[in-house]
């Protein structure tokens, strides 16, 4: 049978280096494309993952089985790191158009060469909305991120985030108002784009 998270948590707390590379092969995906929505930068995110799993491998009795998921702590970890990179630098550029070359966690490519034109009209709606996900302010972004894009419930969010679940409902509600404003001004009035940019978070 497949040992679950805290079955394997307590392995590494053992010292089982195995159980270690088994939690960072199943979570680093998940921390990584969070880190990456949240902050627009590989580099960031890439940095980010090795520190929320060198921190779990450095103290890893900081968590509370009582308290949430072990996901759920380590985005919270990703999380506080994510605020004090965009803390440090307020002007952090926008996602790039680079290629994901592989990654873990990366995006499978968005290019077939089935229908060249359609997969590109695709993209560029997924970069555009992407982009309107990190204009947002960081407390509306990262529940867009968690709840939208992670598929996390109101109260793995809240666990993740420290606060109410009505807090949650709150701003995510108000986030998705913001995403519609911000997609409805950067496509033609009444263009397909626009309409279907609006669904994605109605």
């Amino acid at each position: 049978m497949t040992p679950s998270d805290d079955e394997l948590l307590q392995q590494l707390r053992t010292g089982d280096e195995n159980a270690f590379t088994t939690l960072y092969r199943r979570r680093q995906g998940g921390v990584y494309r969070f880190a990456l929505q949240m902050s627009g930068s590989k580099t960031i995110a890439e940095d980010i993952t090795q520190e929320v799993f060198l921190a779990l491998m450095q103290d890893s009795r900081g968590y509370d089985p009582n308290r949430g998921s072990l996901a759920g702590y380590l985005f919270g970890i990703a999380r506080n790191h994510v605020l004090r990179h965009l803390e440090r630098d307020r002007l952090h550029d926008p996602i790039r158009d680079e290629p994901d070359g592989g990654e873990a966690g990366a995006a499978p490519p968005l290019v077939s060469p089935d229908d060249p034109l359609d997969d590109l009209t695709r993209h560029e709606k997924i970069k555009f909305v992407r982009q309107a996900v990190l204009a947002l302010p960081a407390h509306y972004r990262e529940v867009v991120v968690l709840c939208d894009l992670h598929e996390m419930s109101y109260a793995e969010v809240a666990a993740v985030i420290g606060c109410a679940v009505g807090t949650i409902r709150s701003r995510l509600h108000r986030a998705h108002g913001l995403l519609i404003d911000k997609l409805r001004d950067g496509t033609r009035p009444g263009s397909t784009s626009s309409k279907m940019n609006a669904r994605c978070f109605a």
